[in-house]
């Protein structure tokens, strides 16, 4: 369980209570104490469940940015064994945004690809606040080709809330390296398997986000822009976050009901950065049950399948149009 320093809003009522298990549990207990050090323990479960059953989709978006959610290290850490990282894009330099390499996985070899946001403040200035440069997605690409090479799956860990906007980016084709990035992987000949962690945002995440399969964890969001980047276009103000949050129906129900993911991984209740082992563990039994359907099949269906899983997208009619 996550005690850290910093509390949505939404989390009020559960770190209330937890503030009074914690008293209990620092004092002499009786029987009585006992009693309801238990009934505490009970109803806070319920609550959790409660409001993270129910999060609107601006709430989902503060769950998403959380700064004690799980990153891709963590999971590194958590879901793989022996990570060996892989640095560099040789061309330019190395982009601590983007972090690949080889793994294994239940003992399947994998390749390995996520967005890196840092945890201290000096980890997530030098990454950008997981925003990546044209040399991360190079670097991508360069360790897919090994992927492909090799014969090993793909995993990509998305948590990212869009590539970086500098002017240097763009000097270097951040533009276009994303969309070679995204041909890449629609014709990779290995199975490839995309996870929205926690922010999926814009082409940023869409660069590694050509997948067979592609998933998001529930209290994650996957959208074509921020919320505040919608208000500031359609409202011109940033203070209507909330609505335009609502508009993008951002959820992860909402993708799954869009057909934009295959799946949404249930978070352990209260989210993951309240028990990311547990997090972990779902993510892991995930990639492990989605690889054992992919590996083995040809090449050939692999690239057929995805890519009229990725065209078959966006088609949808107004109602008037639909019923006329």
């Amino acid at each position: 369980m996550s005690r850290g320093l910093h509390r949505l809003p939404l989390e009020k009522p559960i770190y209330e209570i937890e503030d009074r298990i914690a008293a209990l549990e620092a004092a002499p207990l009786g029987g009585q104490q006992q009693e309801e050090l238990r009934r505490l323990k009970r109803e806070v479960v319920e609550v959790q469940k409660k409001i993270f059953g129910s999060l609107d989709p601006w709430q989902t978006v503060e769950v998403a940015r959380h700064p004690d959610r799980p990153k891709t290290s963590d999971y590194l850490t958590l879901v793989f064994d022996e990570f060996v990282e892989l640095h560099g894009d040789k061309s330019f330099g190395d982009d601590p945004a983007m972090l690949t390499g080889f793994a294994k996985l239940d003992g399947q070899r994998v390749l390995v690809i996520g967005h890196q946001k840092g945890k201290t403040l000096a980890e997530r200035q030098a990454c950008h606040f997981g925003c990546a440069h044209p040399e991360g997605y190079r670097k991508a690409m360069g360790k897919m080709r090994l992927a492909a090479k090799y014969g090993l799956p793909v995993i990509c860990l998305i948590d990212t809330p869009g590539a970086y906007p500098g002017v240097g980016a763009e000097e270097r084709g951040q533009a276009q390296v994303i969309a070679e990035s995204m041909f890449l992987m629609a014709t990779l000949p290995v199975p490839v398997v995309c996870v929205v962690i926690g922010e999926g945002g814009s082409g940023g995440a869409l660069g590694i986000g050509v997948g067979d399969r592609v998933a998001v964890l529930e209290h994650a969001y996957y959208s074509v822009i921020s919320p505040e980047g919608c208000a500031g276009i359609l409202w011109k103000s940033a203070e209507h976050k909330a609505a335009a949050a609502t508009a993008l129906r951002m959820r992860s129900a909402d993708l799954k009901e869009f057909g934009i993911v295959d799946s949404v991984i249930d978070e352990p209740p209260g989210g993951a950065h309240r028990d990311p082992r547990q997090m972990a563990t779902r993510l892991k039994t995930f990639l492990v049950r989605t690889l054992r359907d992919l590996v083995g099949q040809p090449a050939e269906s692999l690239v057929s399948g995805r890519y009229e899983k990725f065209r078959r997208m966006g088609k949808f009619l107004e109602p008037e149009a639909a019923n006329g």
